[in-house]
């Protein structure tokens, strides 16, 4: 079954709370916030986002105004332009794109740590390292 696309046409604005289960193209106007979490935005050559996003994957033709956060990739293509900040464990930004803010590349989640066993001191061991004695004067 193969996965449907929304198009976002150029004529239409939106303003507020875009919440969305399937990938998403926009070549019109949105501002506020765009949520689809396990789904891809697409931002088209004639899409202008002023909104704060939070996709799977972001891929920018047009104008993005506001932070970006994207759980695999954000893609900046040739003539896409992005204001704002990008948190994504890769980024890709082409040569002749427009990008300003900062990047934020973590890894989706920090490598788990195993547990240190914890060492108690022998009952009656002082807890503190002994002082070196010095050889009398």
């Amino acid at each position: 079954m193969k996965e449907e696309v929304v198009n976002i046409g150029k004529s239409v604005v939106i303003k507020g709370e875009l919440n969305g289960s399937e990938d998403l193209t926009v070549e019109g106007n949105v501002e506020g916030k765009i949520e689809l979490k396990d789904h891809v935005l697409t931002i088209g050559p004639h899409g202008r986002i002023n909104a704060q996003v939070f996709a799977k994957a972001v891929v920018v033709l047009g104008e993005v105004m506001g932070n970006i956060t994207a759980s695999e990739k954000v893609d900046i293509r040739e003539n896409g332009s992005v204001d704002g900040d990008v948190v994504a464990p890769r980024v890709a930004i082409a040569e002749g794109a427009h990008f300003r803010g900062s990047v934020d590349m973590q890894r989706k989640t920090p490598p788990v740590q195993a547990a240190q066993p914890k060492v108690e001191p022998k009952p009656g061991a002082p807890t503190t390292p002994a002082a070196p004695q010095r050889a009398g004067i």
